[in-house]
């Protein structure tokens, strides 16, 4: 009987929906005819290049696929098969020979069945071949002696052997001979691994190359789909578009779907559409039918519209609230404040609808093709926008629209900061030590083998995302700060062990505290009166610091007059976006 192996690959469904975004471009791709040659695809996985790539994501067998140099389908497998405790040792000969160190076979008669992994056993099949060559073998026989050296039952080993070493004989091949090559067969199978198998998964794992090499943005959006609902990996999946270049676009009511889409910018770029369904606490299925709701009769045209046609019974208030914080109306309505504390006014008029519709009443004013009366929100001032991207955060996971570390730009200059996509390239020449920033994402703790604790940081910045080592001394009085979203700067010693990025913190403290330190100033403009007390309650509220602030009130038109406050005040980023929100403040410049 032939015994077969049935798998739930989520791979296989990315490449389904990959496939499912190109259909829909008008690109149709057979994935079983793609070629096993594709060029591009090769220089990609040297590069290790391989993010979300199956079973090569791993920094582990990107490294491998990097020392050797693949060029062909053959090292995939190989890769798949070496890439595990006891075979890995072999990776370096692999790589050696492969890139021309000379190698023999045990014996000549054999040479052709290691010639496609130079010389080094891999394969299970390549142990049933030799013994099939090298020594008269059955195909069943050399299955009992594959089994047998797997299992390592000594005493059939004796008698393989035997029976071995007798056939090989017969087949010219000398006693000393046929009894090394069966010793290292033996010290092989114990942890070999069957061609197959390997095969089987190297193939998906080509297949998932081949459309992140050839069709880059349609894979993207396709694994980001399959990881909707995992905070972790999705955030992977933007730094990885980040990193190529690629557009992520907010979710928006109008525009997006339940799952992610590939669309074109105005200039033309494929870029991909966050996923209604990706906001946490909405609900894939009520977003697939707020979409068939828009669809049914094109895009919503204002909040009014939008609460008309959705059915109620599908949409609650925290969805609603959930939704205006990612941003998903901001087309509509660009003030989040607003429409977060207005989500019960908007819910009310959708049952309002509903039930209008259910009783067949036609309106006083009009049909169903009547403009819908404009809905009353909360007159509420926007969010400062630390606060908008604390909330953005909260409805996703992590930022989309901008990132927290951008109000702090004339601080990290100021402060000497090192962007993370600069971090390798100053440790090139030895151990470095930088001023790091960026927001908390997530935190790994664990007991070292001396009882003290120590913990893995990662964080996040403009340019993308890295990971800080805190030992216990450091961990100690750090810990406070490492809940997700804080902003932190870090002290840190970087090193290159091999290609691998090490980062030790020295020192963390808030990002916060330390800008209050570089001295910054403001410089406010006034319109008119009103916002002096405002700005005054502030000021009294941060308490004193070393930031000058200068007040510049328009007092007639094309006239100024511009008082500096005296002493010095606790001047933030913070602060500066709290400022700007302030009616009557009609612009904040740093100084």
């Amino acid at each position: 009987l032939v015994k077969f192996d049935f798998l739930g690959l989520k791979t296989l469904t990315v490449i389904q929906q990959a496939l499912a975004i190109l259909k829909g471009q008008g690109v149709e791709i057979d994935i079983t005819t793609i070629p096993l040659d594709d060029a591009k695809t090769y220089a990609m996985l040297r590069r290790g290049d391989a993010a979300g790539v199956f079973q090569f994501e791993g920094q582990g067998m990107r490294d491998c696929l990097r020392q050797m140099k693949v060029d062909r389908f053959e090292d995939l497998i190989a890769a798949v098969s070496l890439y595990r405790p006891g075979p890995m040792a072999n990776i370096p000969a692999y790589c050696q020979r492969k890139h021309g160190e000379p190698w023999e076979s045990p014996h000549p008669s054999i040479h052709h069945i290691l010639e496609e992994t130079y010389g080094i056993m891999v394969y299970q099949e390549q142990v049933m071949q030799i013994s099939q060559v090298a020594a008269g073998y059955s195909l069943g026989g050399a299955d009992l002696l594959r089994r047998a050296m797997g299992k390592k039952i000594a005493k059939e080993m004796e008698q393989q052997r035997a029976t071995f070493t007798e056939g090989a004989v017969k087949n010219g091949i000398e006693p000393a001979k046929a009894t090394e090559i069966f010793d290292m067969m033996a010290k092989f199978a114990e942890y070999g691994f069957n061609k197959s198998h390997a095969a089987a998964y190297a193939l998906v794992s080509y297949q998932t190359a081949w459309l992140k090499a050839n069709h880059t943005v349609a894979f993207l959006a396709a694994s980001m789909t399959l990881d909707l609902d995992k905070t972790e990996k999705l955030a992977g999946h933007m730094q990885e578009a980040s990193r190529l270049g690629i557009p992520v676009l907010p979710p928006d009511v109008n525009r997006s779907g339940a799952e992610f889409l590939v669309e074109r910018t105005e200039d033309g770029r494929e870029a991909i559409r966050f996923a209604l369904a990706a906001v946490k606490r909405v609900g894939a299925q009520a977003m697939r039918d707020l979409v068939r709701a828009r669809d049914a009769r094109g895009p919503f045209t204002s909040l009014a519209d939008f609460a008309e046609r959705v059915d109620p019974k599908l949409l609650n208030k925290m969805q609603i609230e959930n939704l205006a914080k990612a941003g998903a109306f901001d087309g509509m309505e660009r003030n989040r404040a607003r429409l977060v504390a207005g989500a019960e006014t908007v819910l009310r008029r959708a049952q309002a609808s509903a039930e209008d519709r259910n009783s067949a009443q036609i309106g006083l004013f009009g049909g169903a093709d009547a403009k819908p009366e404009a809905l009353r929100l909360p007159d509420l001032p926007d969010w400062p926008q630390l606060e908008k991207l604390s909330f953005e955060s909260e409805a996703v996971g992590f930022h989309l629209s901008a990132h927290p570390l951008d109000t702090y730009k004339a601080v990290l200059k100021r402060l000497g900061v090192t962007p993370s996509s600069q971090i390798a390239d100053r440790a090139k020449g030895g151990s470095a030590r930088l001023k790091l920033a960026g927001t908390v994402t997530a935190t790994k703790e664990r007991t070292t083998r001396t009882g003290s604790r120590m913990c893995w940081v990662s964080l996040s910045d403009q340019a993308g995302s890295y990971e800080v080592t805190l030992f216990s001394e450091v961990l100690g009085k750090a810990r406070p700060l490492l809940e997700e979203g804080t902003a932190v700067l870090v002290s840190a010693e970087a090193r290159l062990d091999g290609e691998q990025l090490r980062l030790t913190a020295g020192d963390i403290e808030a990002l916060e505290k330390a800008a209050q330190g570089v001295g910054q100033g403001i410089r406010l403009w006034l319109e008119g009166t009103g916002a002096v007390n405002p700005v005054r309650d502030l000021l009294a509220r941060e308490g004193r610091g070393k930031g000058r602030v200068i007040l510049i009130a328009r007092t007639a038109p094309g006239q100024e007059v511009e008082v500096a406050l005296p002493g010095a005040f606790n001047v933030s980023p913070r602060l500066m976006q709290a400022m700007k929100v302030l009616p009557g403040v009609a612009e904040v410049e740093v100084v």
